[in-house]
C-alpha cells in the first residue's frame, strides 16, 4: 500500500520536472537572437553561383516545357545570346 508521504513525494518530483521543462522551453529574447541570414543565390554543382541570365534562361526553358537535350541547347543558346547582348552595352 502506497502511503500518503510517498505519494507527495512523487508528486513533487513531477511537479519539478514539469517546472524544469518548462524553463528549457522559453524562447530567448530578441535581442539575443541572431539575424536571419540572407537567401543565398542559386548555385550549380561545382558551387558557383548561378547568372541572372542563366536562371531567366531555365524559367524561359521551363515555360517553353523543354526538357533533356533540347532544353540543353536552348538554354546554352539562350545564355550566348544574353552575353552576346551585353557585350556591346558594356564598350
Amino acid at each position: 500500500m502506497i502511503t500518503i508521504s510517498s505519494r507527495a513525494a512523487g508528486l513533487a518530483v513531477a511537479a519539478s520536472l514539469l517546472l524544469a521543462g518548462s524553463a528549457y522551453a522559453q524562447t530567448p529574447s530578441p535581442s539575443a537572437s541572431p539575424a536571419p541570414a540572407a537567401t543565398p543565390a542559386p548555385t550549380t554543382k561545382s558551387g558557383k553561383p548561378r547568372s541572372a541570365a542563366s536562371m531567366e534562361c531555365s524559367k524561359e526553358a521551363d515555360a517553353k516545357g523543354l526538357h533533356g537535350r533540347e532544353r540543353k541547347k536552348f538554354r546554352s543558346e539562350c545564355k550566348q545570346q544574353a552575353k552576346d547582348a551585353a557585350a556591346p552595352a558594356s564598350k
